[in-house]
């Protein structure tokens, strides 16, 4: 999703983003309970083809769920909700590690095993999000969902 400019009142920030009039993906899921495999493997490469671009970037996104992904007009998504995600530094030397994260963020339903024990963490927690959200598309529900 792109910002087209931000203001600031004495109370808010206000950004003016792209306008997404299908709504959010959640909104479907909501409607239809789940997505034929068509329409799910659609809309995953669309995700899968926008976390590509945000790691191009060196970011992780951190919170991919249904309600942070909008479809246009043209019925393709659009990611938004940036406020997790993080600018990762990455080595200019073969020999050194890449950055890893602990932090802990996102939703629940969508985190990696590593988020939730704290442990170190890269790209990998936004495909293992990615398969939780193909998971929901396809049944209905969020992979290992309970009432408590």
């Amino acid at each position: 999703m792109t910002l087209r400019f931000a203001f600031q009142s004495t109370e808010y920030l206000h950004f003016a983003l792209d306008f997404c009039s299908g709504g959010e993906l959640f909104y479907f899921l909501s409607q239809k309970s789940r997505f034929t495999e068509e329409e799910a493997r659609f809309y995953f490469a669309e995700m899968l083809l926008g976390l590509e671009f945000v790691h191009d970037k060196n970011i992780l996104y951190r919170d991919l769920k249904p309600e942070n992904i909008f479809i246009d007009i043209d019925g393709h998504i659009k990611l938004a909700d940036f406020g997790l995600s993080k600018l990762r530094h990455q080595s200019l030397y073969p020999s050194e590690k890449d950055e890893l994260n602990n932090t802990f963020c996102g939703s629940a339903e969508y985190m990696t095993p590593e988020m939730l024990s704290q442990k170190p963490y890269s790209y990998g927690i936004d495909y293992y999000s990615l398969g939780a959200v193909l998971y929901e598309m396809v049944t209905g529900l969020p992979p290992f969902y309970r009432n408590n």
